[in-house]
């Protein structure tokens, strides 16, 4: 898992189940209707986000969850957002 020395990973990367908050994404490296895509469907900094599913393959989409809604993004687009891990809870 590659590490940012702000301690988050890209989306691309986050554990499969585990929740984080959206510290950063990098707009510029998107079209501008795949940033427009990621803005109405809430994705933007300190929202809380979690990997439900990836393609076993490594070349699939990722599927997660923001609020209530399960969206699947291509990974180059998951790879452009940034989420601080949230410690796993108790169970």
């Amino acid at each position: 898992m590659e590490t940012r020395p702000d301690r988050s990973v890209s989306l691309e990367t986050l554990p499969r189940k585990q929740h984080g908050i959206v510290a950063a994404i990098e707009w510029a490296r998107l079209a501008d209707p795949e940033a427009r895509r990621l803005r109405e469907l809430g994705f933007d900094e300190g929202v809380d986000v979690e990997v439900l599913h990836r393609a076993t393959l490594g070349q699939g989409p990722i599927a997660c969850r923001i609020g209530r809604m399960t969206v699947a993004l291509r990974r180059a687009v998951a790879g452009t957002i940034h989420v601080s891990p949230m410690p796993a809870a108790a169970e």
